[in-house]
C-alpha cells in the first residue's frame, strides 16, 4: 500500500474519469493508490472500472446513491483515513494531474518541514489559464494572483478540492468534510478546520488540468434556472462556512449576498424574482443550519 491515496469522486462522467485515473496511475517520483468513489453513476462507469481498473492500487466503492460532491468527498476521505493512508489527495473526476503533481506537493512538504494544514495544486483550465473556479483565497475578500506563481509556495486561506493534499492524522483529529452540504463550499469549510494549527499553501510547480465544461465561476445571475436548488445549497453553506470566521465572515456573507442580489437585478438572465428568492432562502436556512461533522471511528 502506498502512503498516499488519491480520493476521486465521480458521477456519470466515465470518459473524463478515465483520464483522471490514468493520470494518477502515471505519477512519477511519487506514487499513490486511488480511492475511487462512484456516486451511483448510470452511464456505465462501474462496468468500465470493473473491466479496466480492478488492480491493487485502486480501491473502488459505489455509494449506492448520488450523495453530491460533498457527500462523495465525506465518504471517500473517510474510507481513505480508515484504510490508514498517511496522506489523502482530494480531487474531482475532471481533474487531470500532471505526471509530477504529487511529487511537487511532497517537495513543498519538505520545504515547510511538514508544518502545513493543506497543500493545493495550481489548477489550469484546458486553455492554459488558471481556472477561475479554483483560484485560492488569500483572505475572505481577496484571491491569489498569477504573479505570485513565481514563488514556489504561496500562503493561502482557502483552496478547492481540485487537487488538495491533507494529512490522514489531521482527518482523524478534525473529522471529515461536511457531506450534508451536498454541493459547493465544502472545501472552503474544510480549509478553515485544517488551517487552525498551520496555514495552507498554493504550490506553483504542482499543476493539474481542471477539465470543467465551462471556464466560469458559479453565477446565479446567469446560470440556468433549473439549477436554483444547487444555488440554494451554495448560499446556505456559505452562511455556515463563513460565520465561523467571526465578524469579518458575517461582513463577507452580507456583502456577497447583497452584491449578488444587485447583480441579478441588473444583469439577471430572466426569472429574477426566483433567483433573488433563492439567495435569501439560502441565507435564512443557513442561519439555523447545523450540519453534523462526522468523525473517524475511534477518534
Amino acid at each position: 500500500m502506498n502512503k498516499t491515496a488519491a480520493v476521486v469522486v465521480t458521477y456519470n462522467r466515465k470518459d473524463i474519469l478515465k483520464k483522471c485515473i490514468d493520470s494518477l496511475l502515471g505519477q512519477k517520483n511519487a506514487t499513490c493508490d486511488i480511492v475511487l468513489i462512484n456516486n451511483a453513476s448510470t452511464d456505465g462507469t462501474e462496468e468500465m472500472i470493473l473491466n479496466k481498473y480492478m488492480m491493487p492500487e485502486v480501491k473502488y466503492f459505489n455509494t449506492g446513491a448520488n450523495l453530491g460532491g460533498a457527500g462523495g468527498f465525506e465518504y471517500g476521505v473517510g474510507k481513505a483515513a480508515e484504510l490508514g493512508y498517511e496522506y489523502i489527495w482530494i480531487m474531482d473526476d475532471d481533474t487531470w494531474p500532471a505526471p509530477d503533481a504529487l511529487y511537487h506537493l511532497f517537495e513543498a512538504d519538505k520545504k515547510l518541514d511538514g508544518k502545513w494544514g493543506f497543500l493545493s495544486s495550481v489548477a489550469y483550465w484546458t486553455d492554459g489559464n488558471v481556472c477561475k473556479a479554483n483560484r485560492p483565497k488569500k483572505s475572505l475578500f481577496t484571491f491569489a494572483k498569477d504573479s505570485e506563481l513565481s514563488k514556489d509556495i504561496v500562503k493561502i486561506k482557502m483552496g478547492s478540492f481540485v487537487s488538495m493534499l491533507v494529512k490522514g492524522e489531521d482527518v482523524k483529529n478534525i473529522g471529515l468534510p461536511i457531506g450534508d452540504y451536498f454541493i459547493w463550499t465544502d472545501d472552503y469549510e474544510y480549509c478553515g478546520r485544517l488551517s487552525k494549527k498551520y496555514p495552507g499553501y498554493w504550490v506553483s510547480e504542482s499543476t493539474v488540468t481542471h477539465a470543467m465544461k465551462n471556464h466560469t465561476k458559479a453565477n446565479i445571475a446567469s446560470d440556468d434556472i433549473s439549477r436554483m436548488n444547487r444555488y440554494e445549497c451554495l448560499f446556505r453553506n456559505d452562511v455556515h462556512c463563513y460565520r465561523q470566521q467571526g465578524i469579518m465572515g458575517w461582513f463577507y456573507i452580507w456583502f456577497k449576498d447583497l452584491y449578488m442580489t444587485l447583480k441579478v437585478i441588473l444583469k439577471g438572465n430572466g426569472n429574477k424574482k426566483i433567483r433573488i428568492k433563492t439567495i435569501w432562502n439560502g441565507y435564512r436556512k443557513g442561519l439555523k443550519y447545523r450540519p453534523k461533522i462526522k468523525k473517524i471511528a475511534g477518534k
